[in-house]
């Protein structure tokens, strides 16, 4: 059976929770009682983006169903092998917006810090999956040149912080960071890009809480849900926390196939976050990143999606369609 976690807000058992997170493709199918059922890629292709699931995520999902929509995102099909054309390691055109190591510039008035590599979940069609961290890391002795690019581009007055996933991050660094950002007069807003309140609710600690209320700057989390499943009772409490905090809670769904490709699908996760009062944001179609071209549905069938939740949900329970295009002065609205 799947081991059981209690959400306990310490720095100590979300930190414990990560170091003991599943990083095998076999061992992840023995907890759920499939082994043997999916093929994965050959070892030796995966090394640069190894299997790394939490244990709190891995009991959301279906025992014994091998079509769970949480496992296939995780699970590293030995399709992730298959080289297609269109499908390529930089898919948005992140190697062309760094403006300075760990600042990534695509928009105007915002700006990027690339705070970490690290995330607690490794989901399998991550579009920067392939993108070279070690060479773009602020926080890796470049942070004050990174302040020093915030500081003298005063169009700037919204920063996001994302990876990895800013989250995996100490509170120590990310209170650091904060603390150094809320300095700079013309910025208003902090935005915060993470999966860990889904895949890793006992991250949201309550020195977490304090910082993001220390901050005179506005703080918006889009957090990252792609099916109802994910957002059990322990990510509900959460999100609540943070809520009751004063942070803007907003997600972004990636549209998978095989995954939450329905429209069934798609109109429980927005009647979830509604649950939640997590703003459904952005319905992303895939980045075309090399190892995924598995997930893809085609522009024109998520077009019939959206339409027909149109016909089912309130307007504001339905998400933007976009992709985002290398060099378009913000992401693409769809539908």
């Amino acid at each position: 059976m799947i081991p059981q976690t209690t959400t306990v807000k310490t720095k100590q058992n979300w930190q414990h929770s990560l170091a003991n997170a599943v990083n095998d493709a076999e061992q992840l199918l023995a907890l759920l009682g499939l082994s043997g059922q999916l093929s994965a890629i050959d070892k030796d292709k995966i090394r640069q983006f190894p299997v790394r699931v939490p244990l709190s995520y891995i009991k959301k999902m279906r025992y014994g169903d091998v079509s769970d929509p949480l496992l296939r995102q995780v699970f590293p099909l030995i399709d992730e092998g298959f080289q297609v054309e269109g499908f390529h390691s930089d898919p948005v055109g992140d190697h062309l917006a760094v403006k300075s190591p760990g600042i990534l510039q695509k928009y105007q008035g915002r700006a990027l810090l690339l705070m970490t590599g690290a995330c607690a979940i490794h989901c399998r069609y991550c579009f920067r999956r392939h993108f070279p961290y070690s060479e773009s890391n602020p926080l890796a002795g470049q942070w004050q040149q990174s302040l020093d690019v915030l500081k003298a581009d005063a169009s700037i007055t919204e920063v996001i912080l994302s990876g990895g996933d800013p989250l995996s991050l100490s509170d120590e660094k990310l209170n650091t960071a904060i603390s150094d950002l809320n300095k700079i007069s013309h910025l208003k807003r902090l935005r915060i890009h993470t999966r860990l309140p889904v895949v890793l609710p006992e991250r949201i600690t309550g020195s977490l809480l304090a910082c993001l209320q220390n901050t005179h700057l506005k703080v918006v989390m889009v957090i990252h849900a792609n099916h109802a499943n994910e957002i059990d009772e322990e990510a509900a409490q959460v999100l609540n926390d943070l809520r009751q905090t004063g942070v803007q809670l907003l997600n972004q769904t990636v549209l998978l196939k095989g995954i939450n490709d329905s429209v069934d699908a798609l109109a429980t996760l927005s009647e979830r976050l509604n649950e939640v009062d997590v703003q459904p944001y952005y319905l992303h179609l895939l980045d075309k990143v090399a190892g995924a071209h598995h997930f893809d549905v085609e522009e024109k069938t998520a077009v019939n999606l959206i339409e027909e939740l149109r016909n089912q949900l309130p307007g504001y329970l339905v998400p933007r369609l976009v992709r985002e295009q290398q060099g378009e002065a913000s992401k693409t609205v769809i539908s």
